[in-house]
This record gives structure tokens, sequence and C-alpha cells, in this order.
């Protein structure tokens, strides 16, 4: 486990144990959705919307660590996110880029939220880490957030219902610089939903390759070369 500062790590641990909290929920609200033999769990369908209004939905900690270890090894200072929630994961890749560059001004994680309530946690969370002047969070449809994008890029987290991964990628793919990496959650879980991204990577002229790492749910490991 990596040590953080007492201020950042007594709010990583708030926003893990809140998640935690409504893990019973999650796997409840699933399972009755495979039962009754409707839509994909992970297809964000209307209901899936208004169930998931509230929830954190944050990357398990030792998958969100291991962000934070391949951001500090690239020495990351241009980061993006696509899918912040109440901002957990944020809080590493902020972190990550602050012990890389040091000054707000020589780097930035760059988030997206479309839920206003969630953005506004998020916010919060970021201020009583300590970390607000390294995190710029674009509230909306990622669609226009991420229009206007530069690069360089570092490393891209898709932690985004699958529906968004390809609008996510497309937007942030051409400014990747080499050897930039992006983390994509659940791929074994949900391999159906990221075939296009699949399809994306296995094409030449995107200049990716991708290695599947065993975290539980699939955590796809992708490098720009």
């Amino acid at each position: 486990m990596i040590a953080f500062d007492a201020k950042l790590q007594t709010v990583m641990d708030r926003v893990h144990a809140q998640h935690a909290a409504q893990d019973d929920q999650m796997r409840s609200y699933f399972r009755k959705r495979f039962e009754r033999g409707g839509p994909t769990a992970m297809a964000f369908d209307d209901d899936m919307e208004q169930f998931f209004s509230d929830k954190l939905v944050a990357l398990d900690r030792d998958k969100a660590e291991f962000c934070y270890q391949v951001c500090r090894a690239l020495r990351a200072s241009r980061v993006v996110e696509a899918g912040t929630s109440h901002g957990c994961s944020t809080l590493y890749l902020a972190a990550a880029v602050r012990d890389n560059v040091g000054a707000p001004a020589r780097g930035v994680v760059i988030g997206t939220e479309h839920e206003p309530a969630k953005a506004a946690a998020a916010r919060k969370n970021f201020a009583d880490a300590g970390l607000s002047a390294y995190i710029e969070l674009r509230e909306g449809d990622l669609n226009e957030t991420l229009k206007g994008l530069t690069g360089p890029i570092d490393f891209l987290l898709l932690d985004i219902w699958v529906d968004a991964v390809m609008p996510a990628v497309r937007r942030v793919a051409p400014h990747l610089r080499p050897g930039a990496v992006i983390i994509a959650d659940n791929t074994v879980q949900s391999r159906e939903g990221y075939e296009e991204y699949f399809d994306f990577i296995a094409d030449p002229a995107n200049r990716l390759t991708t290695v599947t790492l065993p975290f539980e749910g699939g955590l796809e490991f992708t490098v720009r070369t």
C-alpha cells in the first residue's frame, strides 16, 4: 500500500468507504437485471442511469494505486480521466502529477463528469485533499468537454460506462504521445461492450499494443507505440 500524506489519505479512505458501503446495493441491482433477462448488465439505459445517479462507482483501491504508480513511472504531467464520479481515482492521478511536477502550473489532470451532483462532490473531495490546483474538472457530455483537447497526453484512464469508451478514446487518442498509456477498467467482465475498443487497438494505423492485466474484472494496459 502506498503511503500518501495524511490529508490526502483521509479523503481517499473516506471515499473508498463510501463506495464499499454501496457494494451490496450494486450487486443486488445487477443480479436482478440478469435474472429478469433484460439488457446486459453493463448496458447504460434509463433504469441504470437513475440507479447510479447517487452511486460513487469508484475504481478499486488496488487499481487506483496501480494507476498512480504507472503515472509516476511515466513522469506524467498531462493526464485525462473519462468518468470522474466523486473523484476517487482522480485523487490518485492528481497525486502522481503533483509528485512528478511539483508546481500546479506544470501539470494537470483533466477529468470529465456528466452528473452535476457528482461533479460537486468531486470538487469538495479535491479541495479537502488539497489537490484542486492540479485538477481541471469538465462538467457535461464528454463529446463536448473533451473538444479542443491539446497534447501531448501521457496517460488516459477509462473508468466509464462502455457506451462512452469509444467517444472518449476518439477524442483523446490523437493527442497521446509515444509511450503514453491507456488504462481501461473491467475489460474482461464487460468484454462484449469493449469489442469496438479492441478493434480500434488492432488497427495498425492507431499504433497501439495491449495486454489484459489480472485485476478483478480485468484491467487493460494499452501503450501508444
